[in-house]
């Protein structure tokens, strides 16, 4: 079976692939490209703030490595699959909270808004997933029934082995997905959107 690699080490990879094939990076992209560096080692755990590391730059580099910054940690913001996946956006939002205090009450807003948004998202994710199992485990005490003219202990039903729940689930999780990817890029985009300028 496949290593499954995390989020940031996928983004940094194909950071590298791109500055390998671009030869020679303009300063301000190197620059970002540092900022982008700084916090895969605070996502890493190898810093535990931004702000003193963004604070010993030059000051005339430390708006793009803040960009730099701020697009790694956006990146990094995703819908949460997995516990860890939660554990990494969150310390992302938590990166762009630090970095974004001086940028005013909207872009924290924006932030608390994404991490509304993941805690959201994981609700709603386990909730359908708990009405699913439930509607096929009675589907299939209906089934024995009718069969067996007798009922079954639902505890001993696994609705997760039943093709119907895989094929269902895999349909719910796709929809759910595709609604909240929308709600994250849009207001991902209004932050990076305060970077750039």
């Amino acid at each position: 079976m496949a290593e499954i690699r995390s989020t940031l080490d996928m983004v940094m990879e194909r950071a590298a692939i791109m500055a390998a094939r671009a030869g020679d990076v303009p300063a301000d992209q190197a620059t970002e490209q540092r900022g982008m560096r700084l916090v895969a080692g605070f996502l890493e755990g190898k810093h535990a703030a931004l702000i003193p590391l963004l604070e010993k730059e030059v000051s005339a580099d430390q708006n793009a490595v803040k960009r730099g910054m701020a697009k790694a940690l956006l990146r990094n913001i995703v819908i949460p699959r997995d516990e860890q996946l939660m554990e990494s956006s969150l310390a992302a939002i938590a990166g762009l909270l630090e970095i974004t205090e001086s940028g005013g009450d909207d872009a924290e807003a924006l932030c608390l808004e994404l991490k509304q948004l993941l805690e959201q998202y994981s609700q709603h994710r386990e909730q359908m997933k708990q009405q699913l199992e439930e509607a096929i485990r009675n589907q299939l005490v209906q089934q024995a029934m009718e069969q067996t003219g007798e009922s079954p202990d639902p505890a001993t039903i696994d609705p997760s082995r039943h093709p119907q729940y895989q094929k269902e689930w895999t349909q719910a999780q796709t929809n759910l997905n595709d609604q909240y990817s929308q709600a994250f890029d849009q207001r991902k985009d209004v932050l990076l959107q305060g970077f750039s300028s």
